[in-house]
């Protein structure tokens, strides 16, 4: 395995870039502590919803995740940027 020299810490903040399968509104931002939501159509035609924010921690990603599947939306990616 090559080192790159980042250093991960499960405690520090990162944005994510989490992808569902499915719509939720942009009103439901203060659900999802303030990140950015944008519904969309994907190539096939079908809603998905890209949330892009800050997480503080592996706990707080853990409570998005669960949100998230509390309302039934399936998870299609995520991507730490």
């Amino acid at each position: 395995m090559t080192d790159t020299g980042h250093k991960f810490n499960p405690d520090s903040t990162v944005i994510y870039q989490i992808t569902v399968q499915g719509y939720l509104d942009e009103r439901r931002a203060d659900w999802f502590d303030g990140m950015a939501i944008e519904p969309q159509v994907d190539a096939e035609g079908m809603s998905v919803t890209r949330l892009t924010g800050e997480v503080v921690d592996q706990a707080a990603l853990h409570g998005l995740l669960r949100k998230l599947y509390d309302l039934g939306l399936s998870l299609l990616s995520i991507k730490r940027i």
